[in-house]
């Protein structure tokens, strides 16, 4: 049975960007624009619908991190992101920073 975009939204998870590393490295790393769905993208990747995807590539919303990206969070390990993992990709949306 395929998830479903609700079963894909219960397991997002928040994670830190040092914990995203390896899955950079190995070429898993997925950067999902904010203005998406997390589950949404998830369940579009998992589906492996191409017309969503690659539109979403064309206009900027779904990609690999730049570089500049990839630097400012280095320099910033305790970064927040929502994840989501649709084997063998890792999709991340940068979380903003909450203030208790």
């Amino acid at each position: 049975m395929a998830a479903t975009k609700e079963d894909l939204a219960l397991t997002i998870d928040e994670t830190e960007w040092s914990w995203l590393r390896a899955h950079l490295e190995r070429g898993g790393l997925i950067l999902v624009n904010d203005s998406l769905d997390l589950a949404e993208a998830g369940l579009r990747v998992a589906e492996d619908d191409v017309a969503v995807i690659e539109h979403w590539v064309s206009t900027g919303k779904l990609g690999k991190p730049t570089e500049a990206q990839i630097t400012h969070w280095n320099d910033e390990k305790q970064k927040k992101f929502a994840m989501l993992i649709i084997s063998p990709y890792v999709l991340i949306q940068e979380r903003l920073p909450t203030f208790h």
